[in-house]
């Protein structure tokens, strides 16, 4: 039988191994090129030509045409040459049942990964998308064990997954499900952990190449700085961050970061540099903004408004307390985080101006609403309040 001669071609040894026999190999390859839009065909004939690596009659096979090779090439992560090639003899190097173990273990794991397509990843967003949606509205007390079996799932697939496009795809969720848990981790007050979880996020942006994941990594682990009182260091992270963006990065995005470098030079003292940043980043935030091109982030004026309120009551300025009010008034109550954050800083306000009933008050509901998500960096806010 033929399945029983051995495989002339490295090409052949691939398709063995995922269990093709040429005619299926050939639907595969050409559903592969329709959702990744390589202008290629191949026949079953064709399949089998470059199986055997010669034609029919043994004559060479001859120059591959370019858009097959370029098919071959995104199919198996090889190029075309060392798949045309013949497989390494068996018989050089020993038969070790542990090296057989291990290696039927890898084929497996790359074989699983391998049927990985976009729609895979689509469910992979959905779940960090989830996570996130359940994270501001009940906290994220009961959420990070779930989240962090996520990122050991997307790590495990990334690394065996051989397709630069899918495995670009899933390197991007890995960003967003990274960030979150590092939020997450931060607000439980574990700051070592969230900013492990950051730096796992940052090296996710690289392997998905994408400067834009790579700023929102950096601006997200500049708030570990600033509750640890690095306001100088994290000033420079975040202007570092605005420095990867560029014209073609979401208006939205730019708003954001322009936003955390204003927060961060708050904190640092720089009320001016503070103010032009907030300036920009209102510029920037489109009225209605495109979550699709942001779906890691949730920014919209209200939000803005909230984080220019914060920035102000850190300056001392005397408009912190009407924008926080109106940012209260317009906040989306299923933003349970953001609602108790606001709170504090209006009480932070209202006693520095004198107003301890006020402040009291929206010192109390903010206590309430951390409590029940389990917020420790909001509770510890709380008790720095001079009331």
């Amino acid at each position: 039988m033929a399945s029983e001669r051995p495989p002339r071609t490295r090409l052949e040894q691939e398709i063995r191994r995922r269990g093709l026999t040429a005619e299926e190999f050939s639907e595969l390859a050409e559903t592969f090129a329709r959702e990744h839009s390589i202008g290629a065909t191949l026949s079953a004939r064709h399949a089998q030509r470059l199986m055997a690596g010669h034609g029919p009659h043994g004559q060479p096979l001859g120059p591959v045409r370019p858009s097959t090779r370029r098919l071959l090439e995104a199919m198996f992560a090889r190029p075309t040459a060392e798949l045309l090639a013949p497989p390494p003899e068996a018989g050089n190097r020993p038969n070790n049942p542990r090296d057989d173990e291990v290696a039927s273990e890898l084929q497996a794991r790359l074989d699983s990964s391998y049927r990985i397509d976009r729609a895979t990843v689509d469910l992979f967003q959905q779940k960090v998308d989830l996570t996130r949606i359940l994270d501001r509205r009940l906290g994220g007390l009961s959420l990070l064990g779930e989240l962090l079996e996520l990122t050991r799932q997307l790590d495990e697939v990334i690394r065996h997954t051989l397709r630069p496009d899918i495995r670009s795809a899933l390197a991007k969720v890995l960003v967003d499900c990274s960030s979150l848990a590092g939020w997450q981790s931060l607000d439980r007050g574990d700051l070592h952990q969230s900013w492990q979880h950051y730096e796992h996020a940052k090296t996710a942006a690289l392997e998905a190449r994408s400067t834009d994941l790579e700023a929102y990594a950096n601006a997200e682990q500049a708030v570990v700085l600033l509750d640890i009182g690095a306001t100088q260091y994290a000033a420079e992270l975040t202007k570092y961050a605005r420095s990867l963006t560029n014209r073609a990065t979401p208006p939205t995005l730019r708003s954001w970061l322009a936003a955390a470098h204003g927060e961060t030079c708050a904190a640092r003292g720089d009320r001016d540099e503070c103010l032009r940043a907030f300036d920009n980043a209102a510029q920037l935030i489109p009225p209605t903004p495109d979550p699709t091109q942001t779906p890691y982030i949730v920014f919209r004026p209200v939000h803005l408004a909230r984080w220019r309120g914060s920035a102000l009551a850190r300056i001392g300025d005397t408009e912190a307390i009407p924008v926080l009010t109106e940012a209260l008034n317009n906040l989306d109550p299923s933003f349970a985080r953001a609602e108790a954050a606001l709170r504090i800083d209006l009480a932070h306000t209202f006693a520095a101006s004198g107003e301890k009933d006020a402040a009291t008050e929206h010192a109390h509901c903010a206590r309430q609403i951390a409590l029940t998500i389990g917020s420790v960096r909001q509770r510890g806010r709380l008790v720095a309040l001079p009331i």
